[in-house]
């Protein structure tokens, strides 16, 4: 076990067991199979895999990038070997029905055995996307796109990508350029409804690699309408399967797809994972002897981003534990730092003594405030992506009373869970390395590889005005504001208590800033304008996710007032540097909100 993982474990095991009542899930009956025994056996073998084959891997595909060969992707030899252990071990369809070859274990201790992996090395493999398709496929596919591509996705044989993005369609959806064209006698055809693809696709993680035999690319493209013509806006859009070689019904490869390997995007961090360029039927290769990639359409024609969604919305969940994941490596690994290294002496009122021996960095209070910062974001990071595996879990296995409400909460919590980690883990990271001082910029320690992990994940699945939109612009508004009402009870339900566990002035806090989340929304809509409304959208998200974030803390720190885990204190000192020096930033954001202040709105560009 490495200090990283002696540190990790205990945090996810008062999380899993304390706050979130795990065993109670185990009670259901499809985890009929688990106990908390076999859960928290899972975690430890998590963390020996990660201990020793992601984390040594962790700096050598750092340094050692992908390479272009010949049309290929070379991977370095220690990427190959940290998937294989994760696959073989069975973490990759872990939560799926024991039918697909799954242990259908609860999402989340299938996120918490995430974070440990992630944590370890972020940029290792592509099982984020890989397991998301899948799960895609097994929603909305048909029989055999089913039985073929899901299932050996799952087992790791074949990987996964999402091809959304294109070079002049970033978030913009409506303006990507990819075309399918139905095949004349493709209608029939076993594997779903047969069409040519033409196009190129941008930002594709594990879009090319060595590690699998296949890769099943999800794409977008647009499709014609019954006259012919192109739909402008998103409503024209589709889904299809677009293997990187042709399968036979039973799953045989045979030849190549048109589809090819454009170059490499040679990025800021997660340099590990091949981020791609490819394009779709550019005729480096002829399929079935015709133009364009061989695609089968997923699902019904025009349903392609409802359907994409229901991958992305996974992703981003994960894409948000990951930040925090690696928001708790650099708080690891800059604590273990702080306590080994001695700098400084302690302060008195006759100053400093230099002949007294140097104190570890750890006792200065400054050093303290650093790394007191670091856990509250990363742990309260965490926290907020297991809350959110405890809610898909409640979607599956609860009452039809719990499936809606959780659906509600998991709608309002999403753009919050994706971005306030990306932001804040990634603020920790900072704080990592100005602990460590000029050793923190060196790559003889992580930290420095962490930040620039992690700064790539304020824009994976969307930037944060891309969620801020979505939260104020749409989350907040759904249901005549219902899905902030249902989380408004939740918050509630803290505050009382909380309050019982003798939080009393934080308790008060909390309903303050609660109360100012939703008449801040009130007022940015009351003009009705949503130019007027959205304009400060990225503000409002700022204040929410901090708002979200000192609820999660308080709910785990009133867990903490009545139970005797090892963690319990230091969650508490967590929650009340929270509230202390974070919570007290919302009101600056809050109000640029509630004016619908038109400075961004209405600046003539000329003046930047």
């Amino acid at each position: 076990m490495s200090v990283l993982q002696d540190k990790l474990l205990p945090t996810l095991d008062y999380l899993l067991h304390e706050w979130l009542d795990l065993g109670e899930l185990l009670e259901r009956p499809r985890f009929a199979d688990h106990d908390r025994g076999g859960i928290d056996d899972l975690l430890r073998a998590a963390a020996d895999i990660a201990a020793e084959k992601y984390e040594p891997a962790n700096r050598i595909i750092d340094d050692h990038e992908p390479v272009f060969d010949d049309g290929r992707v070379v991977l370095p030899k220690e990427t190959a070997e940290a998937w294989n252990a994760f696959v073989e071990f069975g973490f990759l369809q872990a939560t799926h029905d024991v039918e697909h070859g799954g242990m259908q274990l609860p999402r989340t201790a299938d996120f918490a055995a995430k974070v440990i992996f992630g944590a370890a090395s972020i940029g290792i493999s592509p099982a984020v996307l890989t397991e998301a398709n899948a799960a895609l496929l097994l929603t909305y596919g048909n029989r055999l796109q089913r039985e073929l591509f899901a299932a050996r996705e799952l087992t790791g044989r074949w990987t996964g990508t999402m091809c959304l993005s294109e070079s002049q369609a970033g978030s913009s959806l409506s303006d990507i350029t990819t075309r399918a064209v139905p095949e004349p006698d493709g209608a029939d055809d076993p594997l779903g409804p047969r069409y040519r693809l033409t196009g190129n696709k941008m930002w594709i993680s594990a879009g090319e690699h060595d590690l699998a035999e296949n890769i099943v690319h999800l794409v977008l493209a647009k499709t014609p309408g019954p006259d012919g013509a192109i739909d402008p806006s998103t409503k024209g859009i589709s889904l299809f399967v677009v293997p990187k070689f042709l399968v036979d019904t039973a799953g045989a490869l045979l030849e190549r797809n048109d589809v090819v390997l454009v170059g490499l995007n040679h990025k800021l961090g997660y340099r590990g994972t091949p981020n791609t360029a490819l394009a779709f039927g550019d005729g480096t290769w002829e399929p079935q002897g015709g133009k364009g990639a061989v695609g089968y359409l997923v699902g019904e024609p025009g349903q392609g981003l409802r359907q994409m969604f229901h991958m992305m919305n996974a992703a981003r969940i994960e894409i948000g534990l990951g930040a925090a994941a690696l928001g708790f490596a650099g708080y690891a690994a800059s604590l273990d730092y702080a306590k080994s290294r001695r700098q400084g002496r302690p302060l008195t009122r006759s100053g400093k003594d230099a002949t007294q021996p140097q104190v570890p960095l750890v006792e200065h209070a400054d050093v303290k405030r650093m790394l007191l910062a670091q856990k509250a974001y990363a742990e309260g990071g965490i926290a907020l992506g297991l809350y959110a595996a405890r809610l898909l879990d409640e979607q599956a296995t609860g009452t039809p009373e719990q499936v809606a409400e959780a659906g509600r909460l998991l709608e309002i919590l999403t753009p919050v869970v994706k971005s306030w980690p990306s932001e804040w883990c990634l603020e920790a990271n900072s704080l990592a390395i100005q602990v460590l001082g000029g050793s923190g910029y060196t790559r003889d320690f992580p930290v420095e590889q962490y930040w620039r992990d992690n700064r790539l994940n304020m824009i994976h699945e969307g930037t944060h005005g891309i969620q801020a939109l979505d939260l104020l612009g749409r989350k907040i508004r759904l249901e005549g504001g219902a899905y902030l009402a249902a989380q408004g009870e939740r918050v509630a339900a803290t505050v009382t208590k909380a309050h019982t566990a003798g939080f009393e002035a934080e308790s008060v806090a909390l309903a303050h800033a609660w109360r100012r989340v939703v008449d801040v929304a009130a007022e940015a809509w009351s003009t009705g304008d949503p130019e007027d409304a959205l304009a400060n959208a990225t503000p409002y998200l700022q204040g929410f996710g901090h708002v979200v974030l000192a609820w999660v803390w308080l709910d785990v720190a009133a867990a903490a007032a009545s139970c005797s885990h090892p963690e319990a204190a230091g969650k508490v000192a967590a929650m009340r540097y929270f509230y202390g020096y974070e919570l007290p930033k919302v009101g600056a954001w809050f109000d640029v909100a509630a004016r619908r202040d038109p400075l961004c709105r209405d600046l003539d560009p000329a003046l930047l």
